[in-house]
């Protein structure tokens, strides 16, 4: 199977340093690997509405819901790529990731059994020295992918505020260069044995 990854661009700015360093693992990937990138903010979803108790889903389908849909589906890697903003995702991340909630009961998309065994991946930029700081944006991607019983590869993370900044950042651009290299695991829950 073609590895084709999906990079989901999760920030309000274009180019910006979550971007930049996204870019640079990228370059690292094998020439016959497809690449996906979608901007969220160019396509940008409607509120999200918990229906799943309501009777059966009828979950807006316009066009950006579809397309985001479509291309999760394709997938073989799934790069959530999200600057971390209040000590979290960004609202646009996170409101992605909300409507994979619908996306479960899509008649006809079988969504967590074509994402098992596929990788999730995140790299993010923190204006913060301590990477600690970065911990619940690794914790809910982590965790997404146990759910979904997906792989992952965990999150490149570098340091930067104003525009660039990342691209000073020697550490982040060095284990850039291997990121997408490494073999991910299966993701578990973090009171599941084996972590």
């Amino acid at each position: 199977m073609t590895r084709r990854f999906l990079f989901v661009l999760g920030s309000a700015r274009t180019e910006g340093n979550t971007e930049l360093l996204a870019r640079r693992a990228a370059e690292q990937l094998p020439s016959d690997v497809e690449q996906q990138w979608i901007r969220l903010a160019d396509h940008p979803l409607p509120d999200f509405v918990d229906i799943r108790h309501d009777g059966p889903v009828r979950a807006p389908m316009n066009e950006n819901v579809q397309q985001l849909l479509d291309a999760t589906l394709a997938a073989t890697d799934i790069v959530i790529a999200s600057p971390v903003y209040w000590y979290s995702l960004s609202g646009l991340t996170k409101r992605y990731l909300d409507y994979w909630s619908d996306w479960l009961r899509v008649p006809g998309a079988d969504f967590k059994a074509t994402l098992a065994d596929r990788t999730l991946w995140g790299v993010s930029v923190l204006a913060e020295e301590e990477e600690a700081v970065a911990d619940p944006v690794i914790g809910s991607l982590n965790n997404s992918a146990a759910y979904m019983k997906m792989r992952f590869g965990g999150v490149l993370l570098g340091n930067g505020s104003a525009r660039g900044d990342v691209l000073k950042d020697s550490r982040a651009l060095s284990r850039a260069k291997t990121f997408f290299a490494q073999e991910p695991a299966l993701a578990r829950f973090p009171h599941e044995p084996g972590n």
